[in-house]
């Protein structure tokens, strides 16, 4: 190779080298609150103990101290008929909350509604953000008709199955286990988010909002 080629060679390696580290020290972009909240309806979309959720939720008063703050929360969510408030807050908004230490402590509202902050180290703990991002993955997934009946009806009526077992009962769509999480998105199967999904993992039909399928 002559001199010319091989100064040539060396200067493209080294500007592949600049330009790998300027790739490396190129900064994350920060969170935001609104990729935050997209995250945590997920969570609650697949959460199989929420009954109803609401946004934002309705006004209440704590009592703090001597003083009486009004708060609106994010959301009011529903869990066994119990009514709970839920603020979703970067890291920087929870500086400034105004009931942050006393949420730290546990906190209710005047008319006994929990309240708690969500923060990306919740929402995003692992490994329910995984198991989430995971399941919603297959939302887009068809399942035909006769799959979609095999699937819950089996389930109705074995009860709680291992998501490698129900998957089995799937015979038109080529990927058995992203069928039937995807009736799992859409509220039909319920999957304990709190854990990996793995062979093993079990899966359910879900209780409906509704006891008549015909009474919308």
């Amino acid at each position: 190779m002559s001199a010319p080629a091989i100064l040539d060679l060396s200067d493209r390696r080294s500007e592949r080298r600049q330009g790998a580290r300027r790739a490396q020290k190129r900064p994350t972009a920060p969170l935001t609150r609104n990729s935050l909240i997209v995250d945590f309806l997920a969570i609650c979309e697949l959460d199989s103990e929420i009954e109803a959720l609401r946004a934002p939720a309705d006004p209440a008063e704590f009592r703090i101290g001597e003083r009486t703050i009004e708060h609106i929360a994010d959301f009011e969510i529903v869990r066994d008929g119990q009514s709970f408030l839920v603020d979703v807050l970067t890291e920087e908004d929870l500086l400034t909350h105004p009931l942050r230490t006393a949420a730290i402590h546990g906190l209710s509202s005047e008319d006994g509604r929990h309240f708690s902050i969500e923060t990306a180290a919740s929402i995003r703990a692992e490994p329910r953000f995984t198991t989430v991002r995971l399941i919603t993955a297959c939302k887009r997934t068809p399942v035909t008709a006769g799959d979609r009946v095999r699937v819950l009806h089996q389930l109705d009526e074995v009860g709680a199955m291992r998501l490698v077992d129900c998957a089995g009962a799937v015979m038109n769509t080529q990927d058995g286990v992203a069928a039937v999480l995807a009736l799992a998105c859409e509220g039909l199967i319920a999957v304990d988010i709190s854990r990996p999904i793995l062979p093993e993992t079990q899966v359910r039909r879900r209780r409906l909002p509704y006891a008549d399928p015909f009474a919308f």
